[in-house]
């Protein structure tokens, strides 16, 4: 091995690691769309969005679905249950309101 090799390969083993490094701080954006036609005519339409970021990163803009995503999140189940019993609750009163207004017109 030549000493040229021997710099070289470093160089580009810390050049990925730079490129790696920005992606996560920054964050890169990929997007696509993909459509399936038969005959001109639209059957199906799938929109592609991947983010590639640090967690750090992915919190500072606010993505953060893991953290209440009952699969991923004891926090998540809480949030879940929590979010069910206000739903039970909204639609109790809705169903008081409701047998008020039907009672005051009568």
């Amino acid at each position: 091995m030549s000493d040229f090799d021997a710099i070289k390969h470093p160089t580009a083993s810390n050049s990925l690691v730079d490129v790696l490094e920005t992606v996560l701080d920054k964050g890169v954006v990929i997007a696509g769309d993909i459509s399936i036609s038969l005959a001109e005519v639209e059957l199906i339409t799938i929109r592609i969005r991947l983010l590639v970021a640090s967690v750090d990163k992915a919190k500072e803009i606010g993505m953060d679905w893991w953290e209440t995503d009952p699969y991923y999140s004891s926090k998540g189940v809480e949030l879940q249950r929590e979010n069910n019993e206000l739903h039970d609750k909204i639609q109790r009163l809705e169903d008081r309101l409701l047998a008020q207004e039907e009672s005051s017109k009568k």
